[in-house]
């Protein structure tokens, strides 16, 4: 079985970084990806995609992007279910993002490349690895 999504396209805020009541790192952000086609009108569209990063990963993009900026992103679709405020069952889908590419450089003149990809070194059953990628703190910024 395969659960696999690639993405591109710009964040509509900045990221929302928070952490686990055991402290882990998880940040959320949605980027508007163009439809490949336009409508009657001749106006393109896009969908509003909702992108959730964890650990590392969680902070670099809470750290490293804001809204605006183009990225890349790998990934996999969840569907969680949740309670609503009025006791109505709803539905969310969204990436869990396993890598994130910034392919555009960062406005604030920070001096380092603002481009670069980042991955999620931890394993699908929620632990964390103690060794991230190679080259992962060789971060030009």
């Amino acid at each position: 079985m395969l659960n696999r999504c690639i993405l591109i396209g710009r964040l509509v805020a900045d990221p929302q970084l928070r952490y686990t009541q055991s402290g882990i790192a998880v940040t959320s952000f949605t980027i508007a990806v163009d439809r490949p086609f336009t409508s009657q009108s001749g106006e393109r569209e896009a969908d509003f995609i909702d992108i959730v990063t964890w650990r590392k990963l969680a902070e670099t993009c809470a750290n490293h992007l804001n809204k605006g900026r183009l990225v890349a992103v790998d990934g996999r679709l969840q569907i969680r279910s949740y309670d609503d405020s009025n006791g109505i069952r709803r539905k969310a889908s969204e990436i869990v993002a396993d890598q994130v590419r910034f392919l555009d450089r960062a406005d604030s003149g920070s001096g380092g490349s603002g481009s670069g990809s980042y991955s999620d070194s931890s394993s699908n059953d929620g632990g964390s690895s103690d060794s991230p990628e190679p080259g992962f703190d060789d971060v030009p910024f």
